[in-house]
C-alpha cells in the first residue's frame, strides 16, 4: 500500500475520463485510479461515451466494434483521412462537445483531469478553451504510436510511453509531452521459478513441457487470429495458446478446429502470460505493455489495419517488440524469441500517477522548479 500523499486535514480530488472501447483505455484507467487512491486521493472515473447524449455513445461503441469486424481496412481508411482533412477531423472534434456540459459537470470540484480517451481530451480542450474547467488536464497516451485526435488544444500535459511516442506527440504540437513508464497492474511479473510457472500451467490446463505462444486479440477478439493460430502451429516452434475475449464465436471455431488452446474471458491474466514464453499480438495496445511487463517477449502479427500498425511500428522503433509483416517472417521472429528472450525492463520513467499527483498538489516543476519524475514513494517522502 503506497503511504499516503494528502496531509491531515486536506481533500484532493482526481477525475479520470476513459472509454469502453475495447479494454486499453479502461485498464489505463483503472490502475491510475488504483495508484492515486493507494496515495490518499479521491478518484472518480467516467465513461466518456456515456457522457454523449441519448445512445450515440453506445452507437459508437458498436459502430467501431463492427467496423474492426467486418470491415477493418475502413478503420484505417478513416484514420488516414482525419489526418488529411481538417474538416473531417474538425466534425470529429465537435462531435466530443456534445459531451461537453456533462464532462463539466462530472468535474466539478477537481483537482486536475485525466484523459485515456483521445474524444475525451479533445471535450476537455474545449473546455480549457472556454474557461469552464480551470484545473489541469492530462492526457495519458495509452499507444505507443500517436494520433492527430490524442492531441487537444489547451490540454496542460500529455503522458507519453517511450520517447518513440513522445517524438510524435511533439511533432503534432502536444504541450509539456513527459515520458513515463506504463500504467501496468504489478500482478505483470516474470515468474518467480519453475515452479509458479509449472502452477499456472497446471491451473490453465496447459501442456507442461511445451513452448507457448500466447495469442492475444484484445478484449473483442479482432482480427485474423484464426490465421495466426494456424501459422503458430504451422511453425512446430511453439503450441499457440489463445485468448478470444468476449469473442464467443471465435472461441468456438477455434475450438472445433482442435488447434491449439483455446481461452474466453480470462480473469487472472498476469497467472496466464506467466505460464507462457511469448506473446504474439495484432493490436499493440495493453496486452503488449502487460506482456513486456511479464519478462515476455511480444511479436506483432497479422496487425489490425489503422491503429494495430501504426502500434506496431512503433514498438519495432523502440525496440520493444518486432514486426512479422509476412507469414514467411514469423518463424524466424518465433526462434530469435523463444532463443533469446528480452524483457523491457526498468526505463527510469516516472510513474504516470507521481506525475498526475504533483499536478494535484502543485509540486509540479512550474511551482517547484523539479520535474515531476519522481515515484510516489519518493514525493511522500518529500512532503513530511
Amino acid at each position: 500500500m503506497t503511504p499516503s500523499l494528502i496531509h491531515p486535514g486536506t481533500r484532493r480530488h482526481v477525475t479520470i475520463v476513459s472509454a469502453s472501447v475495447g479494454a486499453g483505455h479502461d485498464g489505463a484507467a483503472s490502475e491510475l485510479a488504483r495508484r492515486l487512491g493507494e496515495a490518499g486521493f479521491t478518484v472518480d472515473r467516467h465513461d466518456f461515451l456515456d457522457l454523449l447524449p441519448a445512445s450515440l455513445g453506445r452507437l459508437l461503441r458498436q459502430t467501431y466494434a463492427l467496423q474492426l469486424r467486418a470491415a477493418p481496412e475502413s478503420w484505417e481508411r478513416l484514420l488516414i483521412a482525419l489526418d488529411q482533412h481538417r474538416r473531417l477531423a474538425a466534425a470529429v472534434r465537435a462531435l466530443s462537445g456534445l459531451a461537453a456540459r456533462r464532462l463539466a459537470r462530472s468535474a466539478a470540484g477537481s483537482d486536475v483531469v485525466v484523459s485515456t480517451y483521445p474524444l475525451a481530451s479533445q471535450a476537455l480542450g474545449r473546455l480549457r478553451r472556454r474557461g469552464a474547467l480551470r484545473v489541469p488536464v492530462v492526457t495519458y497516451l495509452t499507444d505507443m504510436s500517436v494520433h492527430p485526435l490524442w492531441i487537444a488544444e489547451r490540454a496542460d500535459a500529455h503522458l507519453a510511453l517511450h520517447p518513440t511516442a513522445a517524438a510524435q506527440a511533439r511533432r503534432l504540437g502536444a504541450a509539456d509531452v513527459r515520458v513515463c513508464a506504463p500504467a501496468v497492474r504489478p500482478g505483470f511479473r516474470p515468474a518467480s521459478s519453475v515452479l509458479e510457472r509449472r502452477l499456472a500451467r497446471l491451473h490453465f490446463g496447459l501442456p507442461d513441457d511445451d513452448r507457448l505462444a500466447l495469442v492475444v486479440a484484445g478484449a473483442w477478439g479482432s482480427g485474423d487470429v484464426a490465421a495466426t493460430v494456424r501459422d503458430v502451429a504451422a511453425s512446430r516452434l511453439a503450441t499457440p495458446v489463445v485468448v478470444c475475449g468476449r469473442n464467443t464465436a471465435l472461441r468456438e471455431a477455434l475450438a472445433r478446429s482442435g488447434v491449439g488452446v483455446t481461452l474466453g474471458w480470462v480473469e487472472d491474466m498476469p497467472a496466464l502470460m506467466r505460464a507462457c514464453d511469448l506473446v504474439v499480438q495484432n493490436a499493440g495496445g495493453l496486452s503488449s505493455l502487460e506482456a513486456l511487463a511479464s519478462g515476455l517477449p511480444v511479436i506483432s502479427y497479422r496487425c489490425l489495419p489503422g491503429h494495430g500498425r501504426t502500434n506496431a511500428a512503433a514498438l519495432e522503433e523502440a525496440g520493444w517488440a518486432p514486426w512479422a509483416r509476412r507469414p514467411d517472417e514469423l518463424p524466424e521472429a518465433l526462434f530469435a524469441a523463444l532463443t533469446a528472450p528480452r524483457a523491457m525492463g526498468s526505463s527510469g520513467a516516472a510513474d504516470p500517477a507521481a506525475i498526475v499527483a504533483a499536478l494535484a498538489t502543485g509540486r509540479d516543476s512550474a511551482a517547484t522548479g523539479r520535474p515531476a519524475s519522481m515515484e510516489l514513494s519518493e514525493m511522500v517522502e518529500a512532503s513530511q
